[in-house]
């Protein structure tokens, strides 16, 4: 998805693209083989295990395995193959728990974070560890970036193991198609912020440019909505016309985790950053709607 995006962004860069099977990042030696043949200068590092709060709880130690094996090789195959920067990006997941919000930069470490996916998560911190490291003792400008829920064209959206967007999306045009209520998890009141996919490959791009800080930078779209409000809207632009069913057997999540842009906000990007949000959940599954079933989770 997020790959995907910067085919929008009309960046002068000249860029590669790479995904799963072109190379497995989990796998040292064909790493470093895709590194040494496209010789990179600067690396967005995208790539990621991911899911929804099922695939979290039933898979956290394959998540926190492939994770740790992916980012450990991207970031030292850029070490020896001499890029001169790498920006990769994380998750406002690895944020503790126990917190005071709004999310800001430097209580990432403070505190474990939530058990739904605190596998995911460490593994998904351990990239600013390696960053870190790698700066301090080889001089590596390696920075991370921290989106919120990302969602938009060209995402996951299996019905067990993708994000809260996708999987409503997807739940709800079957339940449309049968005739049928859809069933959701939980009593929809988490609340979550989101920030469309071309958005933040506009921003990671603008973090290339403008920052090369040790720290990590918060760049999600800031403004909570209810997965309820979600499900509501996202019935709204399918023209589902069924009832709403939330299952409060099954878990919720953790309530909420605001964040913080300010940092991100003080180095001056375009005023016009962030696609309105509902104005981007309309497209999105518009663009659901005309592509299916050729979609990433649903052939």
């Amino acid at each position: 998805m997020l790959g995907a995006a910067f085919t929008k962004t009309k960046t002068v860069h000249n860029i590669t693209y790479s995904n799963s099977s072109i190379c497995d990042l989990r796998d040292r030696k064909e790493t470093l083989a895709l590194f040494d043949k496209v010789k990179p200068d600067w690396v967005v590092h995208l790539a990621a295990k991911v899911g929804g709060i099922k695939a979290n709880i039933e898979h956290m130690g394959e998540f926190y395995r492939d994770n740790i094996l992916l980012n450990t090789n991207v970031l030292e195959a850029s070490r020896l193959l001499g890029v001169q920067k790498v920006v990769s990006v994380l998750s406002t997941c690895i944020y503790p728990d126990d917190v005071t919000y709004p999310l800001t930069e430097n209580q990432i470490h403070q505190g474990p974070p939530h058990s739904s996916n605190y596998a995911y998560a460490h593994a998904k911190r351990m990239i600013d560890v390696q960053s870190r490291a790698y700066r301090k003792q080889y001089g590596c400008n390696f920075i991370t970036a921290v989106p919120n829920n990302l969602f938009g064209e060209n995402d996951n959206y299996h019905l067990n193991d993708s994000h809260v967007i996708p999987a409503i999306i997807h739940k709800m045009f079957l339940a449309k198609q049968k005739n049928e209520d859809v069933v959701l998890w939980g009593n929809g009141s988490p609340l979550r912020e989101f920030t469309y996919s071309v958005d933040v490959a506009h921003i990671l791009l603008f973090l290339l440019r403008r920052y090369d800080g040790e720290s990590p930078i918060n760049v999600g779209n800031p403004g909570e909505h209810s997965i309820k409000k979600i499900a509501e809207l996202i019935a709204k632009y399918m023209n589902f016309k069924g009832s709403i069913i939330w299952d409060v057997s099954k878990p919720s999540g953790q309530h909420r985790k605001p964040s913080d842009n300010t940092k991100l906000m003080n180095l001056d990007p375009d005023p016009q950053i962030y696609t309105n949000f509902e104005k981007a959940l309309r497209e999105s599954c518009e663009w659901f709607v005309k592509n299916y079933p050729n979609v990433r989770g649903c052939k």
